[in-house]
């Protein structure tokens, strides 16, 4: 004789707790925890209110009560959510009732009609005829049982153990994402930031979590490629006061993982901000780069002046002695100065990677207004030999820097130089950065100009 098979549903109201460790990529791992009645043997379980956006073969069901046994035996997620025209499309070859309100006398007539098709519009056999569209309301006998109006994951399960269990179910989904976002405002010396770090957290998933626990990974975690699901659009912000304790971070295999310090409700169809951090007087330092192309070394382009934009830097050092030292997530970091007023006006934006502890960050806010570059090739030379597969170029550049300001400003003079190089005049000193970079450091005097001349000869 075949097993009776009992039928449980489990609302959102059943939830106990319920964690989310959101990753970078539209990932998330949900853990969501329920007390509910379940009776012994086999048994239909149903969660309504999980995301719509599940990874279903990454779900996992346990008990969380001892001396208690519960085994899958199958999963169905029904994503097919009752809407009109789902309505439709499940009673395609079905009975439905058409009622129809006359405009003059508001009667209202009723006649049976079988929908045929729900593609592209809809067609019903109203009696002998076939009609196009929907003339009035249509009245449908019951909602099918496949339509379900949340997100369900239903399961079938054999368990053995108290009536009254306690049950986890963790999954995999998309549609919860996170991102930093960070203000820094610089000094009037321009030698030192104050820094506030913001989370920002969206939820599209389809459902909501609350009172959750939230964790947060950052770093890159592989994952297989899938084919990306379309987003539903944010409804909705809210912003947690910022002087609110901050989240504590720790490692986690190669990533880092930080927790809020309290369970925060994120609702569907939401974006809410969290406080990450807030340092002030952080030293950091301003620099003017002019920033060259390692073409200029490989042919002869003496035929133009070429004028130059100085680029706009900021760095500091993400270190305890500089009063940060923590890993900074990835994210936009928007520099703000305080003017002759006092108000803090926009200066330019950047994204940082990943930043671990002790390194540094490099911001490109845009280009100098008052301070700019011409660069003219004065000599070109091929010195390749006619037997020779080695190319072997000589060249001479002078790069004259304005300055418009009223004080004196130094300029980075940043040469990328592939191949191998050296310098055999130059009229300041320069330094090698690196094998494929040669850098000076020119002290433009107030409302005035320099101009740094050298010659290069470059084997590729």
């Amino acid at each position: 004789m075949a097993q009776a098979e009992s039928a449980t549903i489990s609302p959102q109201s059943d939830q106990t707790s319920v964690a989310v460790t959101i990753y970078n990529e539209d990932l998330a791992l949900v853990k969501d925890s329920r007390k509910l009645t379940l009776g012994n043997g086999l048994s239909a379980l149903s969660f309504r209110d999980v995301s719509a956006q599940i990874k279903p073969e990454t779900a996992l069901l346990r008990s969380l009560l001892p001396n208690t046994s519960l085994q899958v035996l199958e999963q169905n997620f029904d994503f097919d959510l009752l809407t009109p025209q789902k309505l439709l499309e499940k009673n395609v070859g079905q009975q439905v009732t058409i009622i129809r309100t006359n405009p003059s006398t508001g009667a209202e007539t009723q006649e049976s009609a079988t929908v045929l098709s729900a593609q592209d519009g809809v067609v019903l056999k109203i009696g002998n005829r076939i009609e196009t569209g929907i003339p009035g309301r249509i009245v449908y006998p019951n909602v099918p049982g496949q339509l379900k109006d949340r997100p369900t994951l239903t399961t079938q399960v054999q368990y053995k153990g108290a009536e009254q269990s306690s049950v986890e179910l963790s999954y995999l989904t998309g549609g919860l994402q996170w991102k930093a976002d960070y203000v820094a405002e610089l000094s009037s010396k321009e030698d030192a930031i104050d820094l506030s770090g913001w989370v920002t957290l969206t939820n599209t998933s389809g459902t909501a979590y609350p009172n959750a626990k939230v964790q947060l990974v950052a770093g890159d975690v592989n994952r297989v490629r899938e084919a990306i699901r379309p987003k539903t659009m944010m409804m909705r912000s809210e912003a947690m006061v910022a002087d609110a304790p901050m989240p504590t971070e720790q490692g986690l295999l190669e990533y880092h993982l930080y927790t809020l310090p309290r369970a925060t409700t994120i609702a569907e169809n939401q974006t809410k901000q969290v406080a990450l951090l807030s340092a002030q007087h952080i030293p950091a330092r301003k620099e003017l780069v002019l920033t060259g192309a390692d073409y200029y070394y490989q042919g002869q382009y003496r035929d133009a002046e070429k004028k130059q934009k100085v680029q706009v830097y900021v760095e500091f050092e993400n270190k305890e002695s500089s009063k940060l030292g923590l890993p900074l997530p990835k994210g936009t970091m928007r520099v703000y100065k305080k003017d002759s007023d006092g108000t803090a006006q926009f200066v330019g934006e950047d994204q940082i990677d990943h930043t671990a502890k002790n390194d540094s960050v490099r911001l490109k806010l845009g280009n100098a207004f008052d301070v700019s570059a011409d660069r003219v090739q004065t000599d070109f030379k091929n010195l390749t030999k006619s037997n020779s597969q080695v190319p072997l170029y000589e060249s001479a550049y002078a790069i004259t820097l304005h300055n418009a300001k009223k004080e004196a400003v130094t300029v980075t003079v940043q040469e990328p130089i592939n191949g191998d190089w050296k310098i055999l005049t130059e009229s300041q000193p320069h330094q090698k950065a690196n094998a494929h970079h040669a850098i000076w450091k020119i002290k433009v005097p107030a409302e005035g100009e320099v101009t740094l001349k050298y010659r290069v000869q470059v084997k590729y």
